[in-house]
């Protein structure tokens, strides 16, 4: 009896301590809302982080974008093949990464290569007291350090999540057209007739957009609550991918459900 007791109080414990840091970060993100207009008129900071966080990024994402587009094109294919409709590959494989996996798979490595980039470099502001001494001589970490790495995630997401789709389908378009053989004119003019700006495009884009808020906000504060000690930095830095992973499956699912049902309403 005294071990379920115990079990029923630390279960406790931890769902009051999760909600607890859960307020702490909404609190953490209205601080960064207050201070965001900080990198807009010191554009040079945002410049730098965008450049570390966005351009640094592009390699690992255009490479992804375009395997995953070869193998949509080939299991796609595989599967169109048997009932008839091979033409309509570039259909297929456009909705798969404009609607779903460019925005997905860019904010799962976005969080795994510059999500824990930021998380170690704020956490070793924390360990080093760099981040102390800003407060001491009264310069706000916060306006300084935090709000342009967010706002860099934010703007970098969309813009990444583009160039994951566009690798992408010329990835498709190398195994369906040059490969398999598929007809140019129909893989294209099949893509554009089925693929609507809208519906397709700019809810891809919307996702990719609150990813880059979530990624970005679970970056700075683990970084900025990281305990001053290496073990510390290391694990807010692996709980930085795995919270931002689940977040944006999450958040994913919750988008998604919203988006088909405003499209069938």
């Amino acid at each position: 009896m005294s071990s379920v007791i115990e079990m029923i109080e630390g279960l406790g414990r931890s769902v009051l301590s999760a909600l607890a840091r859960l307020g702490l970060a909404g609190r953490f993100f209205l601080a960064i809302m207050m201070v965001i207009g900080v990198p807009l008129r010191r554009f040079s900071l945002l410049v730098r982080e965008l450049y570390f966080s966005g351009v640094r990024s592009i390699l690992i994402i255009v490479v992804s974008g375009m395997f995953v587009g070869m193998v949509l094109a080939i299991q796609g294919y595989e599967v169109l093949q048997r009932f008839g409709s091979s033409e309509t590959l570039g259909v297929l494989v456009a909705l798969s990464l404009v609607r779903e996996l460019g925005p997905v798979v860019t904010a799962l490595l976005f969080a795994g290569r510059a999500g824990s980039a930021v998380t170690a470099e704020i956490g070793l502001m924390q360990a080093t007291d760099q981040i102390a001494a800003m407060d001491m001589m009264a310069v706000n970490p916060i306006a300084r350090i935090i709000s342009p790495r967010f706002l860099a995630s934010v703007v970098s997401m969309p813009l990444l999540a583009c160039m994951f789709s566009a690798a992408g389908v010329f990835g498709a378009y190398l195994v369906g057209v040059k490969l398999i053989g598929i007809d140019d004119g129909s893989f294209w003019s099949q893509m554009q007739a089925g693929v609507d700006f809208r519906l397709d495009i700019v809810n891809g884009l919307i996702k990719s957009l609150v990813f880059g808020v979530a990624v970005g906000l679970i970056a700075v504060f683990e970084g900025y609550y990281a305990p001053p000690t290496a073990e510390g930095v290391s694990s807010a830095t692996t709980r930085t991918v795995v919270t931002s992973s689940l977040a944006v499956l999450m958040l994913d699912f919750v988008l998604t459900v919203w988006m088909f049902r405003g499209l069938n309403g």
